[in-house]
């Protein structure tokens, strides 16, 4: 259905593709995959809008594929009175009222052959998407993803992760034969993300679907392409098969690579020896051997193994803290805390964050988690106390909060306090980014690239409490590993909102759990609980966590050239997997 072959291009600023090719087979659900800013949403406009990009190489699309795509963006408009239902079926209606119309013309006209055919093709596009029977598969679509209950429901009124699954059952009720999603589980509720993971299994259609939820991954896909450095991978599998025969083949390669490496130093050593006894000694027999060991060179650089295929400069993300003297202070207290928005939307909030204490906020989307986040950093209710003299960092998801687009990377974190050049690239290389990121404009980096800028912003300062919200959020899956191991070192407190079941379970203390517009503290053992009865299988986080311990101690190994633990380590991870099974 689609076929993209030798596929390069480039921005003014980087390479992107380099003679990438691969291909989607009707059927195929598709993970598309890969690190922040490496050109992913890129690569999905250009297969929808192929003529607006000058590209080598090319993009073959089946003439009658039919494309719906699911955008990682969508505001709910506040001002519409449509029902959930009439939205998602308006293209139904449409051509319902149009047969309507063209019926109640043909009554009257005596132009009958003209009202015939028009009626006729009216027809047929209706019957192309199955309209007949339009209603039910609606139903069946709120049904499986939970949403039944707001079925008659203004769309003003729903959550923003309750709009994105109604876009996502709107595209495949369109019956297109293929969709594109970019990050649709962005900001998903626990609920929400099993929702859009039913509705993605229930699709027989073919997918194409950028994410970093391992949860998705582990659950929706059988076929993944990766992109990484300008070269792309094609795996026909599921995510766990492909990521274990990335980690077996990288061993492998890197173990090879690593022989050629040396063997290259040891001649070139050779050929530095004999080129200082040539200086030294004019005979022709001295120069034929450095002539002889160049040609050997050039032999081993050419046959040389090419450096594994996934070489990820991940990024040392750190919150540095001040020297901590009382380690039990409580250093915020919130008491009967009320919160409204047009409505009450949270009432009578009571709870305490001692120092090094990690709580993570969760509810449904929409019940105010955003909201008491941003009053928290506020500080100008008289519910919330914080410590005198307490710093506290805030990373929020709200756009008047959020980076400038206009300005350049730089612009950005000389006003955040940087004093020089140096100070702002070296802190950034530290975080993976390129050293010419600084010049780069922020409308021109991914969503990705955009949270990893705020946080490095966060980590600049020595801070007591970080605000967090869903800090997760179009990250790559090394990058949320990073994340969760900053977060873990983190010696200040840390109020955190997120979705993330990983990050939750992997980093912090309690849970403050949003329910009928108040919250209750429960500890991480209750929360996991309360979590595989509703979205899990027995022991899946344990088991997801062994697997993740396992892959970074191979990591480990291989970058001290350990290849003999590394495939040890191999092994114990295969076992590990078959535990999924």
């Amino acid at each position: 259905m689609i076929k993209v072959k030798d596929l390069s291009y480039s921005f003014p600023q980087k390479d992107l593709y380099n003679k990438i090719s691969f291909e989607l087979n009707k059927g195929q659900h598709c993970a598309f995959i890969g690190s922040r800013g490496i050109g992913k949403t890129t690569l999905l406009d250009m297969i929808l809008n192929p003529n607006k990009y000058m590209f080598k190489g090319s993009i073959e699309i089946e003439d009658s594929l039919r494309t719906g795509y699911v955008s990682q963006f969508y505001d709910v408009d506040k001002s519409s009175n449509l029902s959930v239902f009439e939205y998602i079926a308006s293209d139904f209606i449409k051509l319902e009222k149009a047969l309507i119309k063209i019926g109640q013309e043909m009554a009257t006209s005596s132009n009958l052959e003209s009202l015939l055919e028009e009626y006729q093709s009216t027809r047929d596009a209706f019957e192309s998407l199955s309209g007949d029977d339009y209603e039910n598969l609606i139903n069946k679509k709120l049904n499986l993803s939970n949403l039944s209950h707001i079925k008659n429901s203004t769309l003003s009124s729903v959550s923003g992760g309750e709009f994105k699954l109604i876009q996502v059952i709107k595209v495949m009720i369109s019956l297109s034969d293929f969709i594109i999603m970019d990050e649709p589980d962005v900001f998903l509720d626990f609920e929400n993300l099993n929702s859009l993971k039913n509705l993605i299994n229930s699709y027989k259609g073919t997918l194409l679907v950028v994410t970093h939820n391992r949860y998705l991954l582990n659950h929706c896909f059988d076929k993944i392409i990766h992109l990484e450095n300008t070269d792309l991978e094609e795996f026909d599998g599921n995510y766990i098969d492909y990521n274990f025969s990335l980690l077996e083949g990288k061993i492998e390669l890197q173990e090879l690579a690593h022989i050629d490496t040396e063997e290259i130093k040891r001649n070139d050593l050779l050929i530095k020896k004999f080129q200082a006894a040539a200086e030294r000694n004019t005979e022709a027999s001295i120069g034929a051997h450095v002539n002889s060991r160049v040609k050997i060179q050039e032999r081993l650089l050419a046959r040389r193994v090419k450096e594994p295929f996934i070489n990820i400069n991940r990024p040392l993300m750190a919150f540095p803290t001040p020297p901590i003297d009382d380690k039990d202070a409580i250093v915020l207290k919130v008491s009967d805390l009320t919160l409204s928005f047009e409505d009450v939307l949270l009432e009578n909030i009571n709870f305490d964050l001692k120092r090094g204490e990690k709580l993570v906020i969760i509810g449904p989307n929409g019940s105010g988690k955003t909201t008491l986040l941003e009053e928290l950093y506020k500080n100008a209710n008289p519910a919330i106390t914080f410590e005198e003299g307490v710093k506290v960092g805030y990373l929020s998801q709200l756009k008047k909060e959020r980076l400038d687009e206009k300005s350049s990377v730089n612009e950005v974190f000389f006003d955040y306090g940087f004093k020089t050049y140096d100070e702002i690239k070296n802190h950034l290389l530290a975080y993976g980014f390129d050293e010419d990121l600084g010049s780069q404009q922020i409308s021109s980096l991914s969503g990705g690239e955009k949270n990893i800028l705020q946080l490095a912003k966060l980590s600049y300062n020595k801070t007591h409490i970080l605000l967090l919200d869903e800090p997760t959020s179009h990250l790559d899956t090394y990058s949320q590993i990073s994340l969760e191991k900053a977060i873990e070192d983190y010696k200040g407190a840390i109020v955190m909102v997120s979705h993330d079941f990983y990050s939750i379970i992997n980093c912090m203390d309690y849970v403050l759990l949003i329910e009928d517009k108040t919250i209750r503290k429960i500890t991480m053992k209750k929360f996991k609980k309360m979590i595989y009865k509703n979205h899990f299988d027995r022991d899946y986080l344990e088991i997801e966590q062994k697997k993740k311990d396992l892959e970074i101690k191979i990591e480990m190994a291989l970058s001290e050239n350990n290849f003999e633990l590394a495939k040890v380590l191999c092994e114990d991870l295969r076992d590990v997997i078959k535990e999924f099974l």
